[in-house]
Formats: structure tokens, C-alpha cells, sequence
């Protein structure tokens, strides 16, 4: 038997557009990735002489994007770092709890 997740469709708005989500995260988490991408999305807009909307939102996505890029590989290397510092202590480590 599967479990589906409940649906959450939240109203958000971007750039003055209303959009209604349809997402399985929660309505707080959806309005707060609505708000970041809003925000993005004006800093791009007054940062330059950009008038297009759609210019903009495309670039809002680049940057975004590369911050969860980032963002990843910080998480593997903090990952490869906490392997590399376990297989350090483990010699440490009474025999019983020393599990691979």
C-alpha cells in the first residue's frame, strides 16, 4: 500500500503576478521559495537597466540554480570530510562499536 503526500495548493505572488502552486511542500515552505524567487528576481531587475520580466526571471534561475549548486557540493564535501573523520576514530572505538 502506498502513501500518497497531501497536495497543497497555496496563492503566491511574483513580481505583482498571482500564481497558484500545486506542491506537496508546505505552505510555508512554498510562499518562502515564492518570496526568495521574488526577491531574486527585483535585486536582478534594479541591479540593471533590464525592463523584461522574463530576462530577468531566466537570470533570477541561473543564480538560484548555481547557489544550489553551491550549496550541494558543500553538503558532499562536509559528507567526505565526517567519512574521512570516522574512519579516523574508529580505530579509537571499542571493539563491539566499531560497525562499517
Amino acid at each position: 500500500m502506498t502513501t500518497k503526500k497531501a497536495v497543497n495548493v497555496v496563492k503566491v505572488s511574483i513580481l505583482g503576478d498571482e500564481y497558484s502552486i500545486r506542491s506537496d511542500a508546505s505552505p510555508e515552505q512554498t510562499r518562502a521559495v515564492a518570496e526568495y524567487v521574488d526577491k531574486v528576481i527585483r535585486q536582478i531587475m534594479s541591479g540593471s537597466h533590464m525592463v523584461e520580466s522574463h530576462k530577468a526571471a531566466i537570470l533570477a534561475a541561473l543564480s538560484i540554480t548555481g547557489e544550489l549548486f553551491e550549496a550541494r557540493e558543500g553538503g558532499y564535501a562536509l559528507a567526505g570530510s565526517m567519512q574521512k573523520l570516522s574512519n579516523e576514530i574508529r580505530p579509537w572505538l571499542p571493539p563491539a562499536k566499531r560497525k562499517n
